[in-house]
């Protein structure tokens, strides 16, 4: 039986958290007429208040033309420019919205049984890659077991550890170990009932082949068969230890969830076999296999940085393209002085490192989960006849409920509200890819792929590592080269949010990192398929533009109007009705997903204070435009099981509720109310935001670390001292030089070179040790 699970002590659960840990359904509620009604009339409402202001500042500026001062002139036109900027985006939100209700309405789940139908027909490969770093075991754990509990004919699941394979810290070093060893773990544990399926199923084709009809024997042994995996995973289910939420789903939705499934499955069959009926015998051929699939993945692990041959650039994109850049060829291992050689070998020779090549690749962060069919169900869409150039399917992620801190119940809130937009985005065939999880067909990377020579040896390149928003620029690629990405209007996978705010800024400033970047890549894909006769269509493009760049826009929107005291005759209620459906359609989306209607106030007062992480992020990406130098990202520290926020992103908060408030001090003495009332507005949000999501005590300590940290310096480690007797000669290293060549500096002492002038040196050499011609 597998082992425990190995996780981190529990976090303290906060007030105002979550408690409720029930998921939502894995299909989307059919969303009533009048729902659609009111998300089309929130559309149109949008549009045609931000028609009216536009028209009202027009009208104003035309009749006022010559009173007005040059001042208030220019305030008018950056104020409209502020105003359509954000109303763009709100309703672009209500355009995705709309979109996903549409699918919602018009999904049909495919029912199980076409599944097994299909793939007894088609056992396409499928290899599942989970890129690793510094990750946790128990984390990394239950996500391979998500991975390799997956109902799929002929599954393969890769951990691409991407740790530095030799640490010199003890404690570093046994958490790669541990995390080594996790992939032959749980193929020990799937050995059993691996080989108990698989000799039933052999047992069932040789009963068939010999007998005309199924025989309530052979239906009474099948329901026997799925109430022993049933039981087996729930005792697997009560072996794990649950410290948290995350825990907790893995338990109930992964195994507990398959367990329930494989059990009733073996009811129905004992109800059949009780009253004299049977399945056909294609079905109970499908219902052995079943079981085979369920338990019979292989497992391996891989660390690209074991082999100098291989890029060693230290993202997940790179990690990826690594390993997929090997699928489906043959190696011979050679060591070199640098480490060891992964060399292709020739056609007939022999080779010792073979790597398996995959019709489907899963790319699957090592902090996700996916629920028991979520790869049946994506690979049946791909095989669809009219899903020919479909490259990429996923279902975007949902959060873990019964999050322990608020901040995390908030992100989680924003996760599933995305969720939803990605839906929509499909709708109009603006999908982006999204990197947690995400069925690919290889051919399609095939397309995409760059190869360069990197130090002598080839580096492909898949998925692109120029921004840390892979996926992304991965989408714009792939639409270039034809090919369609698609949202499967599920809830299938989920995974982990930020459980504090350093955690979050990490996670956030990557975000806002790299969409200016790609934008060009948006404009040749335009041109190139206008030239191939399927040109796109303008919400697509919107919907596009809107997610690449929306960050930049609205971070720098919010910045104006936060700091500039805007003339209070520009702030008309035609804007608040602009905005009204935006926030009204959000709020009904949150009650959707299960959380509350008021959320939609610490929403907004959560992107105030992340207010400079975004601004920082894009930042970033024009700092990257300009140097064309990739720009990474420092880890930062962990404080009492927390991530330490920079200093800089813990004072500005303050800094906004402190300009706040002082914009609201000057706006009421000089009774500018609009103003003075938007400004209270902010600081009471903001507030209440520093207090609820980063504390009052952890700004004070992450200030202090800030301050201080840079009095300090890492202590060396002791090494033990060494005796030395007298100087020896360096030795040469053949194997070195012969591969290496000469290296400046590296010579030894009682090696002679000849160099320059050939007669000189000898001679004078030859001279000093005595030696004649």
């Amino acid at each position: 039986m597998p082992s425990k699970s190995l996780t981190s002590p529990a976090r303290r659960r906060q007030l105002g958290a979550e408690r409720n840990t029930q998921p939502l359904s894995t299909v989307h509620d059919i969303p009533s007429d009048s729902k659609i009604t009111w998300g089309r009339l929130a559309i149109i409402a949008t549009v045609l208040a931000w028609i009216a202001y536009i028209i009202y500042t027009i009208l104003r500026e035309f009749l006022n033309n010559g009173t007005e001062s040059f001042r208030f002139t220019t305030e008018a036109i950056s104020y409209v420019v502020v105003v359509t900027f954000l109303t763009f985006s709100a309703l672009m939100y209500l355009v995705a919205r709309q979109g996903a209700l549409q699918r919602f309405r018009d999904h049909v789940r495919v029912p199980r049984a076409e599944l097994d139908s299909h793939f007894s027909a088609h056992r396409s490969s499928l290899t599942v890659l989970v890129p690793s770093y510094s990750e946790e075991p128990g984390v990394v754990r239950a996500t391979l077991w998500s991975a390799a509990l997956q109902e799929y004919p002929d599954l393969r699941i890769v951990l691409l550890l991407d740790d530095p394979p030799h640490p010199t810290d003890p404690a570093v070093a046994a958490q790669l170990q541990a995390s080594r060893t996790i992939a032959h773990d749980i193929e020990l544990a799937l050995a059993e009932p691996k080989a108990r399926f698989t000799e039933e199923l052999l047992l069932c084709e040789l009963e068939l082949g010999s007998a005309a009809n199924v025989t309530s024997r052979a239906v009474q042994r099948l329901a026997g068969s799925y109430r022993w995996a049933g039981r087996w995973l729930q005792a697997m289910a009560s072996a794990e230890t649950i410290n948290d939420h995350v825990d907790t789903f893995f338990v109930e939705e992964v195994l507990g969830g398959l367990a329930a499934e494989l059990s009733l499955t073996g009811a129905a069959l004992a109800a059949a076999a009780k009253e004299g009926t049977a399945p056909t015998a294609s079905r109970m051929l499908e219902l052995h296999r079943r079981l085979v699939w369920t338990f019979s993945a292989e497992l391996d692990t891989f660390e690209r940085k074991l082999y100098t041959s291989l890029s060693h650039d230290a993202n997940k994109a790179m990690n990826l393209n690594a390993y997929i850049g090997l699928m489906g060829r043959r190696f011979q291992r050679e060591i070199s002085p640098s480490g060891t050689i992964l060399r292709p070998a020739a056609d007939g020779a022999p080779a010792d490192f073979v790597v398996r090549d995959s019709e489907y690749l899963l790319t699957l962060d090592a902090d996700s989960l996916l629920l028991r069919d979520y790869c049946l169900r994506l690979v049946y869409l791909l095989e669809q006849p009219a899903n020919a150039r479909v490259a990429v399917t996923q279902t975007p992620y949902s959060s873990f409920r019964g999050a322990r801190t608020r901040i995390e119940r908030l992100a989680g809130a924003t996760t599933d509200i995305q969720h939803i937009l990605h839906q929509g985005m499909t709708h109009y065939g603006a999908t982006f890819w999204v990197g947690a999880n995400a069925v690919i067909r290889k051919v399609a990377l095939e397309d995409i792929v760059e190869v360069e020579t990197v130090g002598g040896f080839e580096v492909r390149r898949y998925v692109q590592d120029r921004t840390v928003i892979e996926d992304t620029e991965s989408s714009i690629d792939l639409g270039t080269h034809g090919w369609s990405l698609v949202n499967y209007p599920e809830r299938l996978s989920y995974s982990a949010t930020p459980p504090d705010f350093g955690s979050l800024i990490v996670q956030r400033r990557r975000w806002a990192n790299g969409g200016l970047l790609i934008l060009p890549k948006l404009w040749r894909q335009m041109r190139e398929r206008r030239s191939q006769g399927h040109p796109i269509s303008i919400i697509e493009l919107a919907l596009r533009v809107n997610y690449m760049t929306s960050i930049a826009w609205s971070s720098f929107g919010l910045i104006f109007l936060l700091a500039y005291p805007y003339d209070s005759r520009l702030l008309s209620p035609v804007v608040v009705l602009a905005a009204l459906p935006y926030f009204l359609c959000m709020g009904s989306d949150l009650r959707y997903c299960g959380y509350n209607f008021s959320d939609i106030l610490r929403i907004y007062g959560f992107n105030l204070i992340l207010l400079p992480v975004q601004l920082a992020g894009v930042l970033k990406s024009l700092q990257q435009a300009v140097t064309s130098k990739k720009i990474p990202f420092a880890r930062t520290p962990k404080v009492r099981n927390r991530t330490a926020a920079p200093i800089m992103f813990v004072v500005v908060p303050f800094l906004i509720v402190a300009f706040s408030a002082l914009t609201l001090w000057r706006d009421v003495s000089n009774e500018n109310w609009g103003n003075a009332a938007f400004a209270a507005f902010n600081a009471v949000l903001a507030s209440f935001a520093i207090l609820a999501y980063i504390g009052l005590w952890n700004s004070v300590v992450d200030i202090w670390l800030g301050v201080t940290q840079w009095l300090f310096i890492e202590p060396t480690p002791r090494r033990a001292p060494t005796i030395v007797v007298r100087p020896q000669p360096r030795t040469l290293d053949w194997r070195a030089v012969l591969y290496h060549g000469q290296v400046e500096g590296e010579l030894p002492s009682d090696v002679e070179v000849i160099a320059g002038p050939i007669a000189r040196p000898v001679k004078a050499k030859r001279a000093r040790q005595g030696v004649s011609r």
